[in-house]
């Protein structure tokens, strides 16, 4: 069976950190050595079945001498794959207060709890 794609962030970040592997001319074992991660995760992370954490990318980025931040540059939150809600921290807000006369325990008028929805635009 073949492993699944976490997402296609982690694809790119799995890319990226082959590539700059491979051009200083060392193998997965020696970045899996060097990074004190195990071989499994090493490769998971390269093939993109799995999502590196923070402190791992800066292992990883610290052994193969490049900016963390260079792995996940130009990433956005929907390269991370399907989320149930997809706005931001503004819209929330912007939604919340127009929605205020809703009551003041935040619930909708027949009683529910607010959550608000992304823009359509």
């Amino acid at each position: 069976m073949v492993p699944r794609l976490h997402s296609p962030a982690a694809k790119t970040i799995g890319l990226r950190i082959r590539e700059a592997r491979q051009a200083l001319g060392i193998s997965m074992e020696d970045l899996s050595h060097l990074s004190e991660l195990s071989l499994t995760s090493v490769g998971k992370i390269e093939r993109g079945t799995q999502s590196p954490s923070a402190e791992t990318l800066v292992r990883i980025a610290s052994v193969l001498e490049i900016d963390p931040g260079s792995l996940i540059s130009g990433l956005t939150s929907r390269d991370f794959g399907q989320r149930s809600r997809q706005y931001t921290a503004r819209e929330f807000l912007r939604e919340q207060r127009a929605r205020e006369g809703a009551g003041e325990d935040g619930a909708a008028e027949n009683g529910t709890p607010y959550r608000a929805e992304p823009d359509a635009s």
